[in-house]
């Protein structure tokens, strides 16, 4: 099978070393020629994850977006969602055609507030049952060091998801799949503002104690969001297996790709949206705080786009609007964070 790889951060890196690691040779598009070169001599990203190493005999590396996508039947998108919209929009309508797309988009995408699937099928006419979406707490650094991880493939077409899912299973990998294809996308989206909320909580010197409470309180505002917006998997403690051990139906909100990509992305230290947050709790403009990174932390944009998608689903989430405040309207995190006090339970 013939695999193309969108993308050379770091999500798209460590999905590209999952992909060559089971053995597989894939096609990968980068905008940078001299980065490519550098792969290709010394078998590393030089950019993103230069630890994780790489067999080059199984990398076809281009700058030419266009000959990935003729090249390949399975089509991995890990372009960050602010930046998304304005690549693929220079393809022609027909290039996904008969493809497989894997979306390791984790925001939504700010032009028309739409998830990936949304914008393909309005642009490209592509369908969502050849559409699947790879989430999970699955930090890029740790799938460098081959640190166990579990991810979980989300589409319609469960035998579509699982040979997706197949393709990357390793040894130090195991995935999960499940056919909540809206919801898993709308949890990832949302943890991102949550984590930066947290992170936002320890540059003002919040304890372990308060922040524990706000994550908690965090997780209870993306379940009711999920519900509201008619996702009928975020059901807590009820779970019903389908027709492979590794299928699930039903999924449990507490499981890993709702509660636990929220958990990792407000705690750990590899999370940039827990960093970018920080920086802002500490006295950093949006501006200073983003040059400082010098990466991007999808939930700066996804809480605007997350706080327009919920004037029509008119969820009560009074955590996901502070953040969004105190990024896009100038409200100060101090006294943000003395509302969010008041509306923790």
């Amino acid at each position: 099978m013939q695999i193309g790889v969108l993308g050379s951060g770091s999500w798209g890196t460590a999905l590209a070393k999952l992909l060559t690691d089971n053995h597989h040779t894939i096609h990968w598009w980068n905008r940078s020629r001299s980065a490519i070169e550098s792969i290709m001599a010394k078998g590393h990203n030089p950019n993103y994850l230069p630890t994780a190493s790489f067999d080059t005999s199984k990398l076809h590396l281009t700058t030419q977006m266009q000959e990935v996508i003729e090249q390949s039947e399975v089509i991995v998108v890990a372009i960050p969602s602010a930046f998304a919209e304005g690549v693929l929009s220079e393809l022609d309508r027909n290039a996904f055609t008969n493809k497989t797309i894997v979306s390791a988009i984790k925001g939504i995408l700010p032009g028309n507030n739409q998830l990936l699937n949304d914008f393909l099928k309005t642009t490209f006419d592509f369908p969502l049952e050849q559409y699947i979406t790879v989430m999970g707490p699955c930090h890029a650094e740790e799938v460098a060091a081959q640190k166990l991880s579990y991810l979980t493939f989300s589409g319609i077409r469960e035998d579509l998801a699982a040979r997706t899912a197949a393709l990357f299973k390793t040894d130090y990998l195991n995935t999960v799949v499940n056919r909540d294809v809206f919801g898993v996308q709308y949890a990832a989206v949302l943890k991102n503002i949550y984590a930066v909320g947290a992170g936002m909580a320890h540059g003002l010197d919040y304890g372990d104690n308060f922040r524990s409470v706000l994550i908690a309180n965090s997780g209870d505002e993306m379940a009711n969001f999920l519900r509201k917006a008619g996702i009928i998997n975020a059901e807590v403690g009820y779970i019903v297996h389908g027709s492979t051990p590794d299928t699930t139906e039903h999924t449990n909100y507490a499981a890993s790709v709702y509660l636990g990509d929220l958990l990792v992305t407000c705690y750990s230290l590899h999370s940039r949206n827990r960093t970018f947050g920080t920086m802002i709790g500490q006295g950093y403009t949006v501006q200073a705080a983003q040059l400082e990174m010098h990466m991007v932390a999808e939930g700066y944009n996804a809480s605007k786009c997350m706080y327009l998608l919920n004037q029509s689903v008119q969820s009560d989430m009074p955590i996901a609007e502070t953040v969004y405040r105190i990024l896009w309207e100038g409200l100060s995190p101090e006294d943000g964070f003395r509302y969010i006090e008041s509306v923790l339970v």
